[in-house]
């Protein structure tokens, strides 16, 4: 990558429009220690204020920034250039598996709603109010929980599962993963609830284990290991007719 001083530049190809857009090429000046999300700032500042893209923390806190960059989801705040360039060129577009609403902003309603639909969302037990509900932090289930709590929202996973891609109501690994904290949170007063979801039509069964998903968290965390876990208790309920 150029120092500050060098003049060198990158071929940026950007996607614009909606879904039946296409690519606009743009030089933008390749800086040392430059992220994705430096050079979509620069083109929208410097070359079209008319841009179209999502950020907010900046800082790989939010999830909020990420792109399809050079054929791959990624989030761009913490996604260094030299770690992915080689040569000059980089392609930029909006994630895939989801509506485009302009240029590289997608609508992230269908991911969230697939959340909804996972019961992905806590349910308060029967702890008195004013009490702490004993939590044993070595407990298998902690463990379970705590390895896959991490998940920003991101949306990276889904728009890397093949698995969404042909099967559009598939839940996804987020809100399968989601689910999957919440069937060993000890706290939860739904955990029957929320296995149903998830081994519902188009659940975790549904699953075909490419490991897109985890390869490309930039949290690492293991979605795929989540729904596997999802299918050990699914097929454990079933057995005991209490699915």
């Amino acid at each position: 990558m150029a120092s500050d001083n060098e003049q060198l530049e990158l071929k940026v190809q950007v996607w614009r429009g909606d879904a039946d857009g296409g690519y606009q090429t743009f030089d933008v000046p390749a800086r040392r220690s430059q992220t994705v999300l430096d050079v979509v700032t620069w083109i929208q500042r410097n070359l079209d204020a008319t841009l179209s893209y999502r950020f907010a923390c900046r800082v790989g806190m939010c999830g909020t920034c990420a792109m399809t960059v050079n054929g791959k989801a990624r989030w761009t705040c913490r996604t260094q250039l030299h770690a992915i360039l080689d040569g000059d060129q980089l392609t930029l577009a909006p994630l895939k598996n989801l509506p485009v609403v302009k240029d590289l902003a997608t609508d992230m309603a269908p991911f969230f709603d697939k959340w909804e639909r996972a019961s992905g969302y806590f349910v308060p037990g029967t702890t008195p109010v004013g009490t702490m509900a004993p939590v044993d932090p070595g407990s298998r289930a902690r463990k379970s929980a705590s390895a896959a709590i991490e998940c920003i929202g991101c949306g990276i996973c889904y728009a890397s599962c093949d698995t969404v891609a042909w099967r559009s109501d598939y839940l996804g690994p987020a809100a399968l993963n989601r689910a999957w904290t919440l069937v060993n949170d000890e706290r939860d007063g739904d955990k029957a609830g929320h296995l149903r979801s998830a081994a519902g039509e188009a659940g975790c069964h549904a699953c075909h284990s490419h490991q897109s998903c985890a390869e490309l968290c930039p949290k690492s965390l293991n979605p795929t290991a989540s729904i596997s876990g999802l299918k050990r208790h699914a097929f454990a309920a079933a057995l005991k007719g209490t699915l």
